[in-house]
């Protein structure tokens, strides 16, 4: 699928980024609120939504909040430049990735297409589509499914994206900007806190070994690694 929902009570700036995305071939609905966007970001027929945080009544922060509590769709934050805050929340709740506005339609088709490609399996994180272990963490490339000690784990496209980074390298480092570039399909912009905050929540959703650790550790002036049990 490629079909975009544009949530943003911004009716003139969603006309144009419709226009521009219609023209790169994009199938696109839109949606003035954040509750409506919410539900039609449930009904199963949108490949990726892109959501502006600043809405009223219900705001895009909600609204992601709803959808993350039944669904993964890939979804895309529009922020305010400078705003940490609703930034960081935004990925904290589960937002795939976020453009600071204003944006050019360029940079967002960029970042849709970056997340698609991931979702569908065909971004550069994929390097086999043979089924991946390590320790008690398996994962499955080609059905983006992932699972701890047998249970299934909830992830988001990008959480998979840089777990899979992770893993395929594990007991070896890899940086903050390698991992924007296979699992964001982006460099790490300076002072981009990203890759940190979807590690955080993928800390919180894995198991711990058999010390206690997380498999996760940071590599202090690097990155990090997926640590292998001993």
């Amino acid at each position: 699928m490629n079909k975009v929902l544009l949530v943003d009570d911004d009716t003139e700036l969603c006309a144009l980024q419709a226009e521009y995305l219609r023209a790169e071939g994009f199938e696109v609905a839109v949606e003035h609120d954040g509750e409506r966007g919410a539900v039609a970001a449930l009904s199963g027929t949108h490949a990726i939504v892109v959501l502006d945080v600043m809405m009223p009544r219900v705001n895009g922060v909600e609204a992601l909040r709803r959808i993350r509590q039944s669904s993964s769709i890939p979804v895309i934050m529009l922020t305010a430049r400078g705003d940490d805050i609703d930034r960081v929340l935004g990925l904290e709740l589960g937002a795939d990735d976020y453009v600071p506005k204003p944006c050019t339609p360029r940079e967002l088709v960029a970042r849709i297409r970056a997340i698609l490609r991931r979702a569908e399996g065909s971004g550069r994180v994929r390097e086999s589509h043979a089924p991946l272990s390590v320790g008690v963490l398996s994962l499955s490339p080609e059905q983006r499914r992932a699972e701890w000690a047998g249970q299934a784990l909830d992830l988001t496209s990008t959480e998979f994206g840089l777990l899979e980074v992770l893993a395929r390298q594990a007991g070896s480092p890899v940086s903050k900007n390698d991992l924007s570039e296979k699992a964001l399909g982006r460099p790490l912009a300076r002072y981009d806190r990203s890759i940190d905050v979807h590690v955080s929540n993928l800390r919180s959703k894995l198991g711990v070994l058999a010390d206690g650790r997380s498999p996760i550790q940071t590599v202090r002036g690097v990155g990090y690694q997926y640590i292998l049990e001993q």
